[in-house]
């Protein structure tokens, strides 16, 4: 082969090979799904992932089923959603583990809560929660769950909603400094609602916009174990209703915002599906493309210390 042939085949690798790079879609971590969602089945979950370019999932289980005021006498078992649990979730991601990661939970307040989450930790599972019961966000069963999310150094993930879940919102900030090894992801309504320093509490899905200051932005600014799930229609509505509000909120906070989408749809495109709107939003209004990497991925592999 002559000087001229090999350089004219080396370069088409090359351009190949940055080709087949640039097609290559980046990873994304999603940290918030469920197994049984609304009746939804395991292959439809399945392709909804795949069809909104997903790469990794975490489910996150639900509690046993109690009738206890911790879940509103049973009208909140399944997370309120119908969504599996503990063994459900596990057994997904044995059918599926190059893509799947579970995560561990029991109803807050319930005798066993920490040895039944345990047993879960340590087959395995990354995450605590979804912690969505109907207890004082600083109660003494809430607070042994923090401490063990600390000893397992695996994050809790607590839904806030205003006399709903996880109650005393505005006292949070005591758990977060007595906890400073525990790393909590805050979601929800109430969560997303107080980055505006003048929310009505009562308004769980606030539009317009947004005066900074909120305890949401101080929390995650001040606390530097507090972090960010940005699911659900609670956080595609506060992409949306200042996005000037929103450019900036994802610039400081790039660090500690992780994409999830805790959406129900079966099909995973198109305007009935949350999940691919909230990534839409944060591919548009993300300051840069690291930032986006940071949220989409990075940030979610780094606090869940995943293997991916």
């Amino acid at each position: 082969m002559d000087r001229r042939t090999f350089l004219a085949q080396s370069l088409a690798l090359t351009s190949s090979a940055a080709v087949a790079q640039e097609s290559k879609p980046e990873p994304v971590i999603d940290i918030h799904q469920h197994t049984n969602y609304s009746g939804r089945t395991h292959e439809q979950l399945l392709l909804h992932q795949r069809a909104m370019g997903i790469t990794h999932t975490v489910l996150l289980p639900a509690g046993t089923p109690v009738d206890t005021p911790a879940t509103h006498n049973g009208k909140s078992n399944g997370l309120a959603a119908k969504t599996g649990g503990n063994a459900s979730c596990m057994e997904f991601v044995q059918a599926q583990p190059k893509e799947f990661f579970f995560g561990a939970n029991e109803v807050t307040d319930q005798a066993d809560a920490a040895a039944e989450i345990e047993r879960y930790l340590k087959l395995g599972a990354v995450i605590i929660g979804e912690q969505k019961f109907a207890v004082e966000c600083d109660s003494a069963a809430s607070q042994k769950l923090y401490e063990l999310a600390a000893a397992y150094d695996v994050p809790i993930l607590l839904h806030f909603q205003h006399l709903t879940y996880n109650l005393g919102y505005d006292r949070f900030h005591t758990m977060l400094a007595k906890h400073p090894k525990t790393k909590f992801i805050g979601h929800a309504q109430t969560f997303w609602a107080n980055i505006d320093k003048d929310h009505d509490w009562k308004n769980l899905y606030p539009k317009g916009k947004i005066t900074p200051g909120g305890l949401t932005d101080r929390y995650l600014a001040d606390y530097p174990n507090m972090f960010a799930d940005m699911s659900a229609g609670s956080g595609l509505n506060t992409l949306l209703r200042d996005e000037d509000h929103t450019r900036g909120f994802l610039q400081r906070h790039q660090d500690k915002i992780l994409y999830g989408s805790d959406c129900n749809d079966k099909f995973g495109r198109g305007p009935g599906c949350q999940g691919a709107g909230t990534l839409e939003a944060l591919r548009r209004l993300c300051p840069d493309h690291t930032a986006l990497r940071k949220i989409l991925f990075e940030n979610a592999k780094r606090v869940l210390r995943l293997p991916v």
